[in-house]
């Protein structure tokens, strides 16, 4: 059998790790390409056997990028979430942790050159609309990767690399709040249907009959919960204007309690068929936002509304993260300006990947 080789790096970003790959080594053609990925990951099978995905969802995740064609950005980033179970592929979402990895993969394929000690590469997520600017570790105009920073979830130290997401209402809907309203019931339970940076349902954990500080494999182990958060999913999709969400990722489904560690709230992120196992990037600043905006489900977590910039640390499964809101409110009106993070991505391989040549021939 016939191989078609297709060049790769295999990084870490954030907590979620896949390949990062330039597009232009890729098929045009979307069904295609979803064929492509869906076997280079070995999705339909639990463990992803016969390819490089992890069995999870933060490892069954793909970047392809390219030089931009936008007057500010460096560098486009198309994302792809492939599932594990089934052959299937959404491009809906973006990934905030996987976009961790973008600087340092654009450096690394030379679509970015590294200037000075510090090179900011500015990230235009195709996904979504977002714009990112990255502030990458180049010492000798080469990417560092060792360093003091941590992040929670994740074992070690590296370099830190600092994020700041602009743009970040309405990445997949038509706005911040895109039914109308600050807070709604479905199925008798109150929720907010939000969309910064990623598209959300968010809730109280007590509501779905949770406390909100079991373990991710604890909430995995909950069938009933997930029904029940799937029954309310499915209804504020259509809501938010995304249709029919039965085989789409979004919009993701989180669920707030009261802190713990003398954070700002704790908090659970589903992918939303599993719990994340910490918190994604793009879902903390939607989690981040309902707790600072009036009128949503997260009123009264906060003893009393900060100014911005927000510094604000969120608990999670495996720890904290931490995320800065620059906002403005005004009146009755809320604004999400940008939303800041410091994460850290590692290159774990680099070199060719295979997948069978009848799936693509490569040319």
């Amino acid at each position: 059998m016939t191989q078609t080789a297709i060049p790769f790096l295999f990084m870490r970003g954030g907590s979620s790790r896949g390949p990062y790959m330039k597009r232009s080594d890729l098929p045009e053609d979307r069904d295609r390409l979803s064929d492509v990925l869906i076997s280079l990951v070995g999705a339909g099978h639990p463990f992803n056997i016969d390819g490089i995905g992890g069995g999870t969802a933060v490892t069954t995740k793909v970047a392809m990028l390219s030089k931009s064609d936008d007057d500010w950005a460096d560098v486009d980033y198309f994302f792809a979430q492939v599932s594990v179970e089934e052959k299937l592929v959404d491009y809906k979402p973006s990934c905030g942790n996987i976009l961790v990895g973008v600087g340092p993969a654009a450096i690394e394929m030379g679509l970015v050159e590294p200037v000075g000690d510090v090179t900011e590469v500015r990230i235009r997520a195709v996904n979504t609309g977002t714009r990112v600017a990255a502030l990458v570790q180049t010492p000798g105009k080469r990417v560092r990767y060792d360093g003091k920073a941590s992040i929670d979830g994740v074992p070690g130290t590296a370099a830190p690399i600092q994020l700041q997401f602009m743009d970040v209402e309405g990445s997949a809907t038509s706005g911040l709040f895109p039914t109308g309203h600050r807070t709604e019931e479905i199925n008798g339970v109150e929720v907010s249907c939000m969309d910064v940076a990623m598209a959300m349902v968010i809730g109280r954990a007590e509501d779905f009959g949770i406390t909100g500080y079991e373990s991710a494999a604890e909430l995995d182990a909950n069938k009933a919960l997930f029904e029940k958060m799937e029954a309310v999913r499915l209804i504020a999709g259509e809501r938010m204007g995304l249709g029919d969400v039965t085989k789409s990722v979004i919009p993701k489904l989180g669920l707030l309690a009261p802190p713990r560690n003398g954070g700002a709230a704790t908090v659970r992120y589903f992918m939303p068929w599993k719990c994340h196992p910490t918190l994604a990037v793009t879902g903390s600043q939607c989690l981040a936002s309902c707790l600072l905006a009036p009128g949503t489900v997260a009123g009264g977590l906060l003893p009393s509304p900060p100014s911005s910039p927000a510094r604000m640390q969120l608990e999670h499964p495996m720890g904290n993260m931490e995320v800065v809101i620059d906002f403005a409110e005004e009146d009755s009106t809320f604004q999400v300006i940008s939303a800041g993070l410091m994460r850290t991505a590692r290159k774990l391989a680099a070199g060719d990947v295979f997948i069978p040549g009848h799936v693509w021939s490569g040319s």
